[in-house]
């Protein structure tokens, strides 16, 4: 055979080895792109994402869009060649795998833990958002709130004597206002001993706030102490919660979203409805950011994602929350402007100057 004919041959069989590779070979990673933006505002899959029962609610306009990110299952492995594809891309990402399906969980238990943190992230939204609403005199609403058993660990003293949604009134006679109180009474206490529970079973607590009634019925659980694990500290194998009793209903639907990042924009989202005109001013915003019961905005993940899936829906202005600007800015798409947050007054004050049109003066996340 001659040598260049030998060369050429060689030169292909080494080129469909490559090619072979890099379709068969998989590679631990994954990959992120837009996912689903949904209207607060509006309907998602034929549901008002919003309902509101008991309280007088206003019509709106525009949008305050929630934004999320889609990502690869866990169960795909992907290749060199969409690995390469995706880092090349402007609208993908490319993550190590155990970034979104750590080695020590299952993928049942990452999404469980998404679907919790979504529905503590719309608990925290409602609660923002009234809170909100009293501070800046809008509404004058009532939020009762109690400390109640937020979970059992399993095998714990605890364990089938307290339930989780218990309200915990006491611990050894004396009350208690925060979560951190229960563990700071708890742990006064040596390994061993015994401690005095006062709480109102989670029956009568849910009954109770059905009638929009404080829940009474106490009774004293006497509990017998253990080592923390990696600690020589008393605990009594409970992860104590703050609970809340709204004034009226309101109910969030979205159904096949995970994690906490649309809890600014559904606190937002909740505010509007409740006042007269238009928060946005009639705009196209989107956003994301986690939120507490105070208001706080908390960074979030995917954020380069998230700009790009809003303004290919037509958003102009865009929620970041503070920690994310950096990142955010580094690619900002075409026509979007990046609005900077850090808490709930931040979202609403950059609401009103997009409202009177003085937006020159929104603290905007500066290109890098």
């Amino acid at each position: 055979m001659p040598r260049r004919t030998a060369t050429l041959l060689a030169s292909l069989l080494t080129l469909i080895a490559l090619l072979c590779a890099g379709v068969l070979i998989p590679v631990p990673y994954a990959e992120m792109s837009p996912g689903l933006t949904v209207n607060t505002l509006g309907k998602h899959e034929g549901e008002t994402v919003l309902q509101i029962d008991g309280e007088k609610t206003y019509p709106t306009s525009g949008h305050l869009n929630m934004t999320t990110v889609q990502v690869t299952n866990s169960e795909y492995k992907m290749n060199l060649f969409e690995s390469m594809y995706g880092w090349l891309s402007h609208d993908r990402l490319v993550v190590p795998r155990k970034m979104l399906y750590p080695d020590d969980k299952s993928a049942d238990e990452v999404n469980q833990e998404n679907a919790e943190e979504f529905s503590q992230s719309q608990e925290a939204a409602k609660v923002a958002a009234l809170r909100q609403l009293k501070k800046r005199e809008l509404l004058d609403v009532k939020l009762g709130s109690h400390i109640v058993v937020g979970s059992v660990v399993k095998g714990g003293p605890a364990e089938g004597n307290l339930h989780a949604g218990d309200a915990i009134k006491a611990v050894d006679g004396k009350a208690v206002h925060n979560p951190s109180d229960v563990a700071k009474l708890v742990s006064q206490h040596k390994p061993g001993e015994k401690t005095v529970f006062t709480v109102i079973p989670a029956e009568r607590v849910a009954a109770a706030e059905k009638q929009g009634k404080e829940p009474k019925g106490a009774k004293n659980v006497t509990l017998a102490t253990m080592k923390a694990p990696e600690e020589e500290r008393a605990i009594i194998g409970i992860e104590a919660a703050v609970d809340y009793t709204f004034p009226f209903d309101i109910d969030i639907r979205v159904e096949h979203v995970g994690g906490p990042s649309a809890g600014l924009m559904f606190s937002l989202g909740i505010i509007d409805k409740l006042t007269p005109g238009d928060l946005n001013g009639g705009e196209f915003v989107a956003g994301t950011g986690t939120i507490d019961e105070t208001g706080k905005v908390g960074p979030i993940g995917g954020i380069a994602m998230k700009t790009v899936g809003a303004r290919n829906k037509g958003a102009t202005y865009f929620l970041t929350p503070e920690a994310n600007c950096a990142t955010a800015s580094r690619d900002i798409p075409d026509g979007l402007t990046l609005i900077k947050v850090g808490d709930l007054d931040d979202a609403m004050d950059a609401l009103r100057k997009i409202r009177e049109k003085k937006t020159d003066q929104l603290p905007s996340c500066p290109e890098s």
